[in-house]
């Protein structure tokens, strides 16, 4: 089942930790399959407030996610983006391509 890498960053200071950080993610997701699905970009919103950037990168599966999050080379540029934003950062599993919304009322009891 796909996994998810999502981080809602509701501040970034550009400038060359970043750029850094920018410039070698990329090499850390290949070997764990990873690709991003979404990378900042302003977003339409229909409802509510929104602030920040959602970057979502997406996996085989939530091993590959977590082992690519706690791999060496992520880790050794973890702190460039961690010392220079703020924000919730999470992984989370897509549902199966069947699911349905009311699939989550069978567990509710």
């Amino acid at each position: 089942m796909t996994a998810y890498a999502v981080a809602h960053l509701t501040s970034v200071e550009m400038g060359p930790a970043i750029t850094a950080y920018l410039g070698a993610i990329d090499a850390t997701l290949a070997p764990f399959g990873g690709r991003f699905v979404i990378h900042g970009g302003p977003p339409e919103v229909l409802e509510g407030a929104w602030s920040g950037d959602l970057i979502v990168i997406a996996f085989p599966d939530h091993a590959k996610a977590l082992a690519w999050y706690g791999s060496p080379a992520y880790q050794a540029i973890l702190p460039l983006r961690r010392d220079h934003s703020s924000g919730a950062v999470f992984l989370i599993n897509g549902v199966d391509p069947a699911h349905r919304a009311r699939d989550i009322l069978a567990g509710a009891g």
